[in-house]
């Protein structure tokens, strides 16, 4: 009858400790999800990255040099250099 009790009663044990090592708070399946969050967060922080060095380089192609500065001017603002003429072609509306 002690064994059949000891029997059991190991029994629940090894289920709780695999209910722990599985679905507990520190289990494997929480663990796998916040590994998966982990390589999602480098993946955009990798991206995010990428993007904030282009911003740096054209800040810094800006305050350096001047014909950065001018191209962007004309091509987005319209600016003309003193003595230059602006010519603009209108297609007809046939």
């Amino acid at each position: 009858m002690l064994k059949k009790y000891l029997l059991w009663s190991l029994f629940l044990l090894m289920l709780i400790f695999q209910y722990q090592l599985w679905i507990g708070k520190y289990g494997f399946i929480r663990l796998n999800s916040l590994n998966q969050q982990l390589e999602d967060l480098q993946a955009e922080n990798n991206s995010l990255t990428e993007r904030n060095e282009a911003l740096y380089a054209q800040v810094r192609e800006l305050s350096e040099g001047s014909e950065v500065l001018e191209e962007r001017a004309r091509s987005q603002l319209g600016f003309v250099k003193e003595g230059e003429q602006f010519i603009q072609v209108v297609p007809d509306d046939e």
